[in-house]
């Protein structure tokens, strides 16, 4: 397989398309096909990028280079080894569960693909959990000692996932709908918020947009929605540009999961402060939705923070089985005011019953006071010291400057105490705002902190899935890769919550997966090279194979579902 760089004059001027030829052992000859279409020269570089045609060519270089080393090696996909991952199986048998080969099949009907995406997007996110690392990486290391062969290469890895990334939202459907066929769904409650990712890149694009990073990174960002359904498990995911707000994707995907058919019935949105906005509140109600959102108690306006601090009121504790308090509230329900403008500019005011609820938590107080005299210390020490403007990072927010004396005097940094004070006034404290004003605090408070489920999803697919850095350049690309991640934390979530009741935590079930593997030695024997734990002896018994033995037998890998049986 090769690659070229095609210059086709037109009436626009000059088109630019990177093909690809092989040679079809059916027709007996090369076949030339179009690989990726750049676009218009004139075009691209108004968009910004200096020399189109050196980064397309660079492109090609890249390609070829990539293909002559796999026909170097001799082999598709890499050297094998003896030695198998082989703890992926319980992912497996639930991917061929819900069935979403079937679709993929027939989604990749009109393409001339010399492989089955199937098989790849099953690889990758095998790969993903098991070691994941870049695509290159991938192919030639970890697909390869995978139990279960694959026959594909690298090329074919990168137009898989730019085919898949370009219609990522049909097959995050396509997975809602297998999952929801096969396990149900309650959207009685909906979990959203949102992340992004960094590039160490100097030029944004059209994905890759400089934002608000949650790592407070300079760098052009790519930003996620997901939507958890009421059993924390992920029936919907968004990526958009990182300079863009994350409020109105949360419409977004409950509009599209609704459409579609996924969500059904009254839901409740649940979402941090973040999300938090009259447009938001304003679509629950209109969809005849409920919510439950943090609101910050800072923004209020005056006659509610008198509220807020009302020592009159009484506080209700919340007590552990120890008999001490976890933290303490209290509650009101009235009429409240919204209003904002709509797309076109227009102005939209509207009222509704809402509850309130404020509590304040002693150990998150001590912690957040910590943290505030510690950044409070530091600057004031900035200030002793004189220090740069730009030395103060988090601890700026306590400094303020002033001209001292009369007007020409220097301007100096001094120590703003009153900010501190008022910082201090909050530790602890947080609200929560909600349509369901016959929900009890407690049930509210409860619904709302089960947010933490969709925070350990980013966490999973940032730190366990190393959903970055990434290694591709192209939009289409960068989306297929963040779809693999997504069915990665999907699958890992069905098989904890809907197969494992929830009995075990997600770190044991990723250690299991990455670190399980057989070796053969017969046709019909393997042996069991896996350090034990007590998870595995648990999971023998939850599978009803023998996992913690040194011996298995192919009856054993039939019944993990990694070997079909052969019926006569």
């Amino acid at each position: 397989m090769s690659y070229f760089l095609k210059k086709t004059k037109k009436k626009k001027g000059t088109y630019l398309q990177i093909y690809e030829g092989h040679l079809s052992q059916e027709r007996g000859h090369v076949v030339q096909s179009c690989y990726r279409s750049l676009g218009y020269l004139e075009e691209l570089k108004e968009s910004g990028i200096a020399d189109p045609i050196r980064d397309a060519q660079r492109e090609v270089d890249e390609l070829n280079s990539a293909a002559k080393e796999e026909k170097r090696r001799g082999k598709q996909i890499g050297i094998k080894t003896p030695l198998k991952y082989a703890g992926y199986f319980p992912i497996k048998n639930i991917l061929e569960k819900l069935g979403v080969s079937v679709v993929m099949d027939m989604l990749q009907e009109r393409r001339r693909f010399e492989f089955r995406v199937y098989d790849v997007f099953s690889a990758l996110v095998f790969s993903r959990i098991i070691d994941p690392c870049s695509k290159l990486s991938t192919v030639n290391s970890i697909v390869p000692d995978l139990f279960n062969d694959y026959d594909f290469t690298y090329s074919q890895v990168l137009s898989c996932i730019e085919y898949m990334g370009n219609d990522y939202e049909k097959h995050v459907e396509l997975l809602t709908r297998k999952v929801q066929a096969c396990y149900g769904q309650n959207t009685s409650n909906a979990y959203f918020d949102c992340t992004n990712f960094y590039f160490e890149i100097d030029r944004e694009d059209e994905l890759r947009r400089k934002g608000p990073s949650k790592e407070n990174r300079p760098n052009p960002l790519v930003s996620m929605g997901l939507l958890l359904d009421a059993d924390m498990i992920p029936i919907g995911m968004k990526i958009f540009p990182g300079n863009k707000s994350e409020k109105p994707y949360l419409r977004e995907i409950i509009g599209q999961m609704k459409n579609k058919g996924h969500v059904s019935g009254r839901t409740i949105q649940i979402a941090d402060k973040g999300l938090n906005c009259a447009a938001n509140i304003y679509d629950a109600l209109s969809d005849k939705d409920g919510y439950i959102f943090s609101k910050s108690i800072k923004t209020l306006p005056e006659v509610e923070k008198v509220w807020v601090f009302n020592d009159d009121d009484t506080w209700t504790p919340v007590m552990d089985n120890s008999g001490k308090a976890i933290y303490y509230h209290k509650e009101c329900t009235d009429t409240f005011c919204y209003s904002f403008k709509d797309e076109d500019g227009n102005p939209v005011e509207f009222q509704t019953l809402e509850k309130r609820i404020v509590t304040y938590n002693v150990d998150l107080a001590a912690k957040q006071k910590a943290e505030i005299k510690k950044l409070a210390d530091k600057a004031a020490n900035y200030t002793y010291s004189a220090a740069k403007r730009e030395e103060f990072g988090d601890a700026g927010k306590y400094i303020k400057f002033v001209a001292p004396g009369n007007s020409k005097s220097k301007v100096v940094a001094v120590f703003d105490e009153d900010t501190y004070l008022e910082d201090l006034k909050y530790a602890g404290l947080n609200m929560l705002v909600t349509s369901e004003v016959k929900m009890n605090a407690r049930d509210v408070y409860k619904r709302y902190h089960e947010l933490w489920r969709i925070e350990e999803s980013f966490r999973i697919m940032k730190t366990n899935l190393d959903a970055r850095p990434v290694f591709l350049q192209k939009k289409e690309s960068i989306q297929g890769h963040f779809l693999i991640c997504y069915a990665a934390v999907l699958l890992t979530r069905l098989l904890q919550i809907k197969e494992l009741q929830d009995r075990y935590s997600v770190g044991n079930i990723l250690r299991f997966i990455k670190c399980y593997q057989i070796l053969k030695v017969k046709d019909s024997e393997y042996i069991n090279v896996t350090q034990h734990t007590d998870f595995i002896s648990e999971f023998a018994k939850v599978t009803g194979v023998p996992l913690a033995n040194l011996y298995l037998t192919k009856k054993n890998l039939i019944k993990m579902g990694l070997i079909k049986e052969k019926h006569t």
